[in-house]
């Protein structure tokens, strides 16, 4: 006859708990194997736009103006005359007109600086808008500008491109395993795209909705009432190429 007190239920149930800690260490080591991966692949972009963002600031608008004598030939007076209305448009600042001291050069500088102010003040720049100062010519045998310049909002990528940090070749097994763009991939895309837009906060926001046509919508109704086709009849009577130049 057995008895109660010597009976142990729970020396059969060792082999399994052994198991159930087996199962939940494993667990927990391929656990952190998942979560180490996850960390190196999210630390690595793959938008181009996260990787090189358009950014809005502020940066120089600069003009360069060659002027040795008191009047300015017709090709730099009209530079001056779309740098002053990008100014009066965009400027975020005065202008800055730096100009040349070398010796002998203060007086054409002057001079020209002179020409830069009234071509300035004739598109509606005021004199109280240009700051001047002097920076050093280094080489009085090369030509020394009236350099202008002003705060502009611009859009442009934060950082450089051109930086390989991994080789694009065979012989870097990891980098072609992970089948990925490498990182200089549309960065000069992004800069192009940054430099071609007219108005940087085009990128930050919509427009407001300009003016309806109310003549043709208005006309397209009433052509639709009458049950007519609204759509446009577009008549070419130009002559086509190839009916004027041989084959």
């Amino acid at each position: 006859m057995t008895r109660l007190d010597t009976f142990r239920p729970e020396a059969p149930l060792l082999p399994h708990v052994r198991m159930i800690g087996a199962v939940v260490a494993l667990g927990l080591v391929l656990g952190a194997c998942a979560s180490r991966k996850a960390e190196i692949t999210g630390s690595v972009p793959q938008d181009i736009r996260e990787r090189h963002p358009i950014v809005l600031t502020e940066a120089p608008r600069s003009l360069e103006i060659y002027a040795a004598a008191r009047q300015l030939d017709s090709r730099q007076s009209g530079d001056i005359a779309a740098f002053a209305a990008e100014y009066q448009a965009h400027g975020r600042s005065q202008i800055i007109a730096e100009v040349p001291s070398h010796d002998g050069r203060s007086a054409a500088g002057h001079h020209g600086l002179h020409a830069v102010r009234s071509a300035l003040s004739r598109h509606g720049v005021a004199g109280s808008l240009v700051q001047v100062r002097s920076y050093p010519a280094p080489d009085h045998t090369v030509a020394a500008p009236i350099r202008l310049s002003f705060a502009k909002l611009q859009a442009q990528v934060p950082h450089s491109c051109g930086h390989w940090p991994e080789d694009l070749g065979a012989s870097n097994w990891r980098f072609s395993a992970q089948n990925g763009s490498y990182w200089n991939f549309g960065c000069a895309t992004q800069n192009n795209l940054a430099a071609f837009v007219a108005d940087p906060l085009d990128l930050e926001r919509g427009r407001p909705e300009g003016r309806i046509d109310t003549v043709r919508r208005m006309t397209a109704i009433e052509k639709l009432r009458a049950g007519q086709d609204p759509s446009t009849t577009y008549r070419d009577a130009a002559t086509r190429i190839n009916q004027t130049v041989g084959n």
